[in-house]
């Protein structure tokens, strides 16, 4: 496979790409009539994730509708809680369901016993997308691993699920950071450990999505979003150096300056709320940034989604850029809307 230029990566180097390079986040999803055929065959949410054919078969269908750049695992940030012990159940229409953690007693049951052994259909989808990206012609789309960052994963373990105001978890950094640090800790660790194993076994660039960290003030932001991503980056590069690392601190605002900084991450994925001049001034200048199309646009089509297209790929085109979304696909967009955002992106790309 020597010789074929992968342009995601070409622009996470800052090298030069052929086309502006793109991949959405949610790609893989409810949008796409043969992802529900197999969500249905598959009966549940976590039996689909965890079975590695049908999650690298659900991973490589966008790949072959739109020829993404970039082909994400198809999997959940909260696996890794689920790895360490904590009971989690996907509630249909509802969301994820877990065990709060509330005290000193619920971050000690966490434990690696099972981690690798729960993981273990995580890496085989990996290696199953990278084999399945090659046979298919698709050599040069670049396969992405991701984990979600130990204060989003952390919101959802003590929360116990979704929640609109974090108070629970709020209050135990308040009140008991020992005992939210006990959990950080271990998630710092199989985290790590985690996104090592997916590097392994073919992903070729990670993303740490930490969707929450914009709930959080500038203080409490660099304690329990900077200083653990920067733990889980080192311990990352150490072990694979050449390997991308995209940071995303969702809602961040200027954070994401101190983000950057303190994180030592390779590029930036920017949500829809970041003024693109400004991340292009700032940011771009020090890292490829990545995004960042409000994904409701998608939901409008016609003229409003190519002309925010057109004026995504313009505020970025001054230096290194992977196309994206600011946060996910929605369930409901018309499969017909992608396409001609990809029609668009290749378009302004040539």
């Amino acid at each position: 496979m020597t010789g074929i230029k992968k342009n995601m990566l070409e622009a996470l180097r800052k090298h030069e790409p052929d086309h502006v390079p793109f991949w959405f986040m949610r790609q893989a999803g409810r949008y796409l009539p043969e992802y529900r055929e197999l969500r249905e065959k598959a009966g549940s949410f976590l039996s689909l994730v965890y079975n590695p054919d049908f999650a690298a078969e659900v991973t490589l269908q966008p790949i072959r509708r739109f020829g993404m750049d970039g082909a994400i695992l198809f999997s959940d940030i909260l696996v890794v809680p689920q790895a360490l012990g904590q009971r989690l159940e996907f509630v249909e229409g509802e969301g994820p369901k877990l065990e709060p953690i509330r005290d000193g007693a619920g971050a000690a049951k966490l434990g690696f016993k099972n981690f690798e052994n729960t993981l273990s259909p995580v890496y085989e989808t990996v290696k199953k997308v990278r084999a399945g990206l090659i046979g298919e012609g698709f050599g040069s789309t670049t396969m992405i691993g991701f984990a979600g960052a130990p204060w989003t994963v952390a919101c959802y373990m003590v929360e116990g699920g979704s929640s609109r105001d974090f108070h629970e978890i709020k209050m135990m950094a308040f009140r008991e950071p020992d005992v939210l640090e006990a959990v950080v800790d271990v998630l710092v660790e199989a985290t790590a450990a985690y996104l090592i194993q997916q590097i392994r076994a073919g992903a070729e660039v990670i993303q740490i999505f930490d969707s929450w960290a914009g709930v959080l003030d500038s203080h409490q932001f660099r304690k329990w979003v900077c200083r653990p991503t920067r733990k889980i980056v080192d311990l990352v590069r150490d072990a694979y150096p050449h390997v991308p690392i995209i940071g995303f601190p969702r809602a961040s605002g200027v954070n994401y300056i101190t983000y950057l900084q303190d994180t030592g991450v390779d590029a930036l994925s920017l949500d829809t709320q970041i003024d693109p001049k400004w991340a292009a001034r700032i940011l771009q200048s020090s890292v490829p940034v990545q995004g960042n199309l409000d994904p409701v646009y998608l939901l409008a089509g016609g003229d409003a989604l190519v002309m925010a297209v057109e004026q995504v790929v313009r505020d970025f085109s001054g230096g290194p850029f992977v196309f994206n979304l600011g946060h996910g696909i929605h369930k409901d967009t018309p499969v017909e809307h992608v396409e001609l955002m990809v029609k668009t992106i290749r378009e302004m790309g040539k």
